[in-house]
């Protein structure tokens, strides 16, 4: 099986059809895109032992949103530790990799629900689906990129434009599995985790078989690189330990982090919030409204950055944070005046443009630090989404419960945090516009 895994057995041969390689990408990251669905298990997982409503013994949704925080986290470490193996090594055993891992998180997490032990399942689906998150979100992206130097954007667009449309599959699927398994004794959230580990571990085995790397020196044929590249767009390389040690690196961590602590906080919570600020809203629509955000998060991946290749990366995530600012600003009236159209609206954007900001920022990479260690300098780079993913969510669950302590109505609980996301992005809009070309002294001396 190493041997099959290795590197060179998955370079392509001749007639081998650069589009097969975005398929391979989708069948992992719709797999893992399922973490964005968590969010439907979140009331159900508070009720284990009271069934009908909580008991003192059942879990708060306190101690639920960290299985999501801790997941994000473990995303960006193993992201950041294992993004030169993913490089050296290849997709395919990345890919093979991750299965591994996420899988086995799910797994798991059955067992700790099963005991009714928060712990295990912070273990299983925060930490070892975690690793599975980070391995497989990164394994297509510079592979991608590869086949597609025409086209960086839309490339990264492909590969991450699944794991947004994850949860459009997962959310459904999720609540008909608990339909299946929950009786008027037991609800059956273990059952449902058992259910999508199995149901992932087809997809993203298969996805690891399919994939393949270009062949030294392959390029798409008729097409040359531009001899004087545009404005913030480099021919030269740049090294993955050198890059992280400049300006641009951390001023687009900065932009990620915003960027991502702004929407992740929001969707980790969709179907509960959607739920207390509008009390029409039942758990099935709840379910629905996620899925629309799943939509919206994954076509906006590949809207963004196919446009992205147009207008400039930069450009783009001038237009993420100036509309955000103005959106997030907004969502507190639509609860105060009972809009849920303009609600969903209000989210439905900004989820384009969470998922453009994930799907734009490998090519920003690329376009500050070329191509041959975009992999890993991109791993690196997903520190932020680790910081974000503690941080947003908990902005919202603490700050939320804070607010209900203090008697604040539930519809009413989210006003504080939108104000507080609406500032994160103005931070974000000024780290965006900070970001300049990077200083010829750190390219390597052979470009391409």
């Amino acid at each position: 099986m190493s041997g099959f895994l290795a590197r060179e057995r998955s370079v392509a041969g001749p007639g081998f059809s650069r589009w097969m390689v975005p398929p391979a990408a989708l069948c992992i990251h719709l797999c893992i895109g399922q973490a964005y669905a968590l969010s439907v298990f979140n009331l159900p997982m508070t009720k284990l032992i009271g069934i009908t409503e909580s008991a003192p013994d059942d879990w708060k949704l306190t101690e639920l949103g960290w299985i999501f925080s801790i997941a994000i986290f473990f995303l960006g470490l193993s992201a950041a530790l294992f993004g030169r193996w993913v490089e050296e090594g290849g997709p395919r055993r990345a890919m093979f990799t991750a299965g591994l891992f996420w899988v086995g998180g799910f797994l798991v997490s059955a067992l700790g629900v099963k005991l009714h032990n928060i712990w295990l399942v912070y273990l299983g689906y925060g930490v070892f689906g975690g690793i599975g998150l980070g391995l497989g979100y990164i394994s297509p992206v510079s592979t991608l990129i590869k086949w597609f130097p025409d086209r960086p954007g839309m490339a990264t667009g492909f590969a991450i434009m699944g794991f947004g449309g994850g949860a459009f599959i997962a959310s459904p699927l999720s609540v008909w599995l608990l339909d299946r398994f929950t009786t008027d004794a037991h609800i059956g959230v273990a059952e449902a985790f058992l259910g999508l580990g199995l149901i992932y571990a087809v997809f993203m085995f298969v996805g690891s078989m399919i994939v393949r790397v270009p062949a030294e020196g392959w390029k798409p044929e008729g097409w040359t690189a531009p001899a004087q590249p545009k404005k913030l767009v480099t021919n030269a390389h740049v090294h993955v330990n050198v890059a992280w040690r400049t300006p641009q690196f951390w001023c687009i961590w900065v932009v990620l982090c915003m960027n991502v602590t702004a929407g992740i906080g929001v969707l980790g919570q969709a179907s509960a919030m959607s739920q207390e600020m509008f009390p029409t809203v039942t758990a099935a629509v709840a379910a629905g409204f996620v899925g629309v955000l799943s939509l919206s998060n994954m076509l906006g991946r590949i809207f963004w950055a196919s446009l992205s290749d147009y207008i400039g990366r930069k450009n783009t995530y001038l237009c993420f944070f100036a509309i955000g600012i103005v959106l997030y600003a907004l969502v507190p009236s639509t609860g105060s005046i009972g809009s849920v159209g303009l609600f969903v609206l209000c989210f439905v954007v900004i989820m384009t443009m969470y998922g453009g900001g994930f799907a734009t920022v490998p090519a920003y990479l690329r376009d500050m630090f070329g191509t041959q260690y975009v992999g890993a300098i991109h791993g690196r780079l997903l520190t932020a989404w680790s910081v974000a993913g503690i941080l947003g969510p908990v902005l919202v669950n603490y700050i939320r419960q804070y607010q209900i302590d203090s008697g604040i109505p539930k519809a009413e609980a989210y006003n504080t945090t939108m104000y507080i996301m609406a500032g994160l992005l103005v931070v974000g809009l000024i780290a965006n516009a900070l970001i300049k070309a990077v200083d010829e002294r750190h390219h390597l001396k052979q470009t391409a």
